[in-house]
């Protein structure tokens, strides 16, 4: 049976993707520690984090707590990206360089 990796649910056979994380689901739970490097309201932005994370070798999930059923305005959703609690420093590294080297509006 599949299992989120965040929520940590089971799924029956044939389900890919964690309908409330929204993430693939895995065959088996391996307890690692996953810690909380960055929070945003976007989702694009998160999930690019991610690959560019993950393209440097740094495993990272996301957690989307987006209510799609909650009647408010604007987007009020926290996304969370973690990674594996021995890559923290490496991934929160590789984040500020990422950060900074993003051009200014204006220039």
């Amino acid at each position: 049976m599949p299992f989120c990796p965040n929520c940590r649910y089971e799924y029956k056979e044939g389900i890919k993707i964690c309908p409330d994380c929204n993430i693939p689901l895995v065959p088996e739970l391996i307890d690692e520690e996953w810690v909380i490097v960055y929070t945003s309201d976007q989702l694009y932005e998160v999930q690019m984090l991610k690959d560019t994370l993950e393209s440097a070798g740094i495993d990272a999930n996301i957690l989307s707590q987006k209510d799609s059923s909650f009647p408010g305005t604007g987007d009020l959703a926290v996304i969370k990206l973690l990674v594996k609690s021995e890559d923290v420093s490496s991934a929160v590294d590789y984040i500020k360089q990422l950060n900074n080297s993003k051009p200014d509006n204006g220039e």
